[in-house]
């Protein structure tokens, strides 16, 4: 089920579902629609790498599963996840290069739990190693403000086995992309289709 927190996405289905099926319009919306859900799942596939390598690949799902129906009242640890949160949108890429919109809102929920488990401060360590921020933007972050750099990495122990899977990831990536490509592809045929049958009628 979509959160409303997600608010890109919320509002992209919003606008469609008030818009004629099959219209200019609807078919952009559907195309972008699908660029974003696959962008969200690319964030998701990060979180996922991060919490393999740490041991939690059977708790993986769970942990990342945020509905609806969760509330913020739910929140054990609300300001440290909330701290939390920030560090990996600003010292990280796990939600991506492009951090100007912020950092989505259900991961608060995720870094409560890890919290709860005590693996915050590891996930971030981690998250460091697999998606750094390229050094260019931590200089001018650090000298824009005159103050200190931002903590480096607590060393993380990474063996073969995680290096392969981020190899594997980064391939993952590319056939995502390429199927966000077919999808949208067939989703412009379907309106086509469905323009021909309202020309027609």
């Amino acid at each position: 089920m979509e959160r409303d927190d997600d608010r890109q996405l919320f509002t992209m289905l919003q606008k469609r579902s008030k818009l004629r099926r099959g219209s200019e319009g609807y078919r952009r919306l559907s195309i972008d629609i699908i660029a974003q859900r696959q962008i969200r799942q690319k964030v998701k596939d990060r979180w996922k790498h991060v919490l393999d390598a740490l041991g939690f690949k059977n708790e993986a799902d769970g942990l990342l599963t945020v509905t609806s129906g969760t509330s913020y009242e739910s929140l054990r640890k609300p300001q440290e996840a909330r701290k939390l949160l920030n560090f990996l949108a600003e010292q990280t890429t796990i939600f991506g290069r492009n951090r100007g919109t912020g950092p989505p809102e259900r991961y608060l929920f995720v870094l409560d739990r890890l919290l709860l488990l005590d693996i915050g401060d590891d996930f971030l360590s981690a998250a460091r190693h697999f998606y750094p921020v390229e050094e260019e933007e931590e200089d001018d972050s650090s000298s824009s403000d005159g103050g200190p750099p931002p903590p480096g990495p607590v060393l993380v122990k990474l063996g073969s086995e995680a290096q392969e899977e981020e190899e594997a990831e980064e391939e993952a990536e590319e056939e995502v992309e390429e199927e966000a490509e077919e999808e949208a592809e067939v989703v412009e045929e379907e309106i086509e289709d469905v323009d021909l049958d309202v020309d027609l009628e």
